[in-house]
C-alpha cells in the first residue's frame, strides 16, 4: 500500500504542478498540455478505483469492522491519510475530473484560452485530490486554498464579460473568509494539542464526550463557519448562481467537486466537531434554512443553469443538516450521489432542448386530480412499512443511527409525494411502475449506505444532556415543519393558477428574496469588478 500512496502523491503532484506553467507556454503547447492533464487524471482515477475496490472487498468480506487506514509520514508530518473517507472522496474527484477533461476536448475545441484552461483544471483536480488525501489539517487548508485559486482563474475564462468578473471576485472574497476561519482554527488546535496530524489529534480526543477547553470550542466554531462558507450556505450562497458565464465543464467541476469541500471538512474532522453540541445544532439550523430558501427559489427560476445552481445550494444545505445530526455516513453518501448527478446534469444541460425535440411533442398530460386523504394516508403507511422492512433486512436501525428517524421521515415524505403524482395521473400502470421504482431506489440506497458506513467505520457520537437535548428537540420539530411546508409550497408554486399571496411569494423567490442586492449594497466595495 506504500507504493500506492507514493503513486497517488505523484499523480496529485503532477496535476498541481500544471498551475506553475507559464501562460505563454500553455498557449503554445495547448494540445500537449490537454493530453497530459487528461492522461494523468485518467491514471489517478484508475488508481482510485483500484483502491476503493480493494477496501470495499475488505469491508464486505474481510470480517473486520472497517478496512483501517494507511499513512504516508515524513519527519513526523502526515502527508497522506488513506482511509475509507479519503478513498471515497478521491475516487469521486478523480473520476469526475477525468470525465470533465475528456468532455472539454470537444466542448472547448478552438477556444484561444484552451491551454490555460487545462492548466488551471489540472491544478483544481490535483488540489482537491490532495485535500481528500491530506493527513494534516495545515496541508488540508493549503490544498483548500489552491483549489480556490484554480477555480478563480477558471471562472475568469471569459474575463472580458463583466458578469464573469463579478462572479469570480465575489467567490474570491467569500472564499478568503473561509480560509481565514480555517487558519485561525488550525492555530487554536495546535496551541491546545501541539499537533495538526489527523490521526494523532483524533487519538488525543478519544473518550472525550464534550469539549471543555475554550480554545478547542472556538476552533470547532471556526471550522463550522469555514465549512458553511465553502458550501455556499445561507447567506454566503449568492455567488454560486452568478457563475453563469463560466464554461459548462467548469460549472460541472465546481458543483460536483469543489463546493463539496465544506461538507468533506466536517466529515473529515467529525471526531472534533462533535465535541461541541451547540455547533452541531447550528449546522442543523443553517442547513434547514438554506434548504428552504434555495429550494423555493429554485422552483421559480427559468434558466436551466440557475435552477441547477440553486439545486446545488439546497443539496449542500441538506448535507450540512445531515452532518449536524451526526449522520456522517449518510452525508458522505449524499455527497457522492449528488456529485455524480450534478456533473451529469451540467454536462448534459446544453442538449436538453435537442432531446426534447427528438422525443417529439407527445400526448397532452392528463389533468391532475386530487387524491383522497385516506388513499394518501394508506400510501404513506405503505412507504413507511416498506422502508422499515428494507432497513431491517440490511441491519440498519433508524433508532440507533444518528438522525435516523428524521432522515427516514424525509425519505418517506419524498417517496409519498412521488407516488401522489402517480395517483393523480390516473394511470394504474404508471402507479405500479412508480411503486416498483420507489422500492428499487430504497434497496439501492440501503446497499450504498451499508457500503459507505462500513468503509468509514464507527464514528463517535456526541453526548447530549440538559439544554442541548431541548435544542435538539426543537431542531427536529423545525425539520419536520420545514420539509412539510416545502412539500406544500412545491404543489402551490408549480401551479399555473395561484392565489395573490402565492404570487407574491413567487415574485420574491424569483429574485432570490433580494439577498444578493442587499449584500452587494453593503459589501460591494470588497468585490473587484
Amino acid at each position: 500500500m506504500d507504493l500506492m500512496l507514493w503513486l497517488l502523491l505523484a499523480s496529485t503532484g503532477l496535476l498541481i504542478c500544471t498551475g506553475l506553467l507559464p501562460s505563454r507556454w500553455c498557449r503554445r503547447f495547448q494540445s500537449q498540455l490537454r493530453d497530459f492533464v487528461t492522461g494523468v487524471a485518467g491514471i489517478q482515477a484508475l488508481l482510485a478505483v483500484l483502491v476503493i475496490l480493494n477496501r470495499m472487498s475488505i469491508a464486505w468480506f474481510g470480517y473486520v469492522a472497517s478496512p483501517g487506514l494507511d499513512v504516508l509520514e515524513m519527519a513526523g508530518f502526515e502527508v497522506l491519510l488513506l482511509d475509507g473517507i479519503a478513498c471515497l472522496m478521491l475516487a469521486l474527484v478523480s473520476f469526475i475530473g477525468w470525465v470533465i477533461c475528456r468532455y472539454s476536448i470537444r466542448f472547448l475545441d478552438g477556444e484561444p484560452g484552451l491551454g490555460n484552461y487545462y492548466r488551471w483544471t489540472g491544478l483544481v483536480i490535483g488540489a482537491v485530490s490532495l485535500m481528500a488525501l491530506a493527513g494534516n489539517l495545515f496541508l488540508f487548508i493549503a490544498a483548500w486554498a489552491l483549489s480556490s485559486l484554480g477555480l478563480h482563474h477558471l471562472l475568469l475564462f471569459y474575463g472580458d464579460r463583466p458578469a464573469a468578473r463579478r462572479a469570480a471576485w465575489s467567490k474570491f472574497t467569500v472564499s478568503r473568509i473561509g480560509d481565514l476561519c480555517l487558519l485561525i482554527a488550525a492555530g487554536l488546535i495546535y496551541q491546545e494539542y501541539q499537533t495538526l496530524n489527523f490521526t494523532a489529534l483524533f487519538r488525543l480526543l478519544e473518550g472525550v464526550e464534550t469539549a471543555q477547553d475554550t480554545g478547542l470550542i472556538w476552533a470547532v466554531w471556526l471550522l463550522v463557519l469555514g465549512a458553511v462558507v465553502k458550501t455556499a450556505q445561507f447567506p454566503f450562497h449568492t455567488w454560486l448562481p452568478q457563475t453563469l458565464e463560466t464554461p459548462t465543464p467548469v460549472s460541472a467541476l465546481m458543483h460536483a467537486g469543489i463546493v463539496n469541500a465544506g461538507g468533506y471538512l466536517l466529515i473529515r474532522t467529525s471526531p472534533v466537531v462533535q465535541l461541541v453540541p451547540s455547533a452541531m445544532i447550528s449546522l442543523v439550523l443553517i442547513g434547514m434554512l438554506t434548504v428552504c430558501v434555495a429550494a423555493i427559489t429554485m422552483l421559480t427560476q427559468n434558466s436551466i443553469k440557475k435552477r441547477l445552481a440553486y439545486s446545488t445550494i439546497a443539496q449542500m444545505g441538506f448535507m450540512i443538516l445531515q452532518c449536524g445530526l451526526g449522520a456522517f455516513s449518510a452525508a458522505m453518501l449524499h455527497l457522492l450521489a449528488h456529485s455524480f448527478y450534478k456533473a451529469h446534469a451540467f454536462l448534459s444541460s446544453g442538449s436538453v432542448l435537442e432531446q426534447k425535440l427528438a422525443l417529439g411533442r407527445g400526448p397532452e398530460p392528463a389533468q391532475a386530480g386530487s387524491v383522497p386523504p385516506v388513499r394518501l394516508l394508506l400510501t404513506g403507511a405503505g412507504v413507511v412499512l416498506g422502508y422499515l422492512g428494507l432497513t431491517t433486512l440490511f441491519g440498519i436501525s433508524p433508532v440507533t443511527k444518528p438522525g435516523g428517524i428524521l432522515l427516514g421521515l424525509i425519505v418517506c415524505l419524498a417517496l409519498t409525494g412521488w407516488l401522489k403524482l402517480a395517483w393523480q395521473s390516473g394511470e394504474r400502470l404508471l402507479l405500479i411502475r412508480t411503486a416498483c421504482l420507489c422500492g428499487l431506489l430504497c434497496l439501492l440506497y440501503c446497499i450504498a449506505f451499508v457500503s459507505v458506513d462500513r468503509l468509514m467505520g464507527p464514528v463517535q457520537t456526541a453526548n447530549l444532556t440538559g439544554t442541548h437535548l431541548y435544542l435538539v428537540g426543537g431542531s427536529a420539530a423545525l425539520i419536520v415543519i420545514g420539509f412539510s411546508c416545502l412539500t406544500l409550497l412545491n404543489d402551490r408554486l408549480t401551479q399555473s393558477r395561484r392565489s395573490a399571496w402565492m404570487n407574491s411569494i413567487y415574485v420574491h423567490a424569483l429574485n432570490g428574496f433580494y439577498i444578493e442586492p442587499w449584500l452587494r449594497q453593503r459589501l460591494g466595495h470588497l468585490v473587484k469588478e
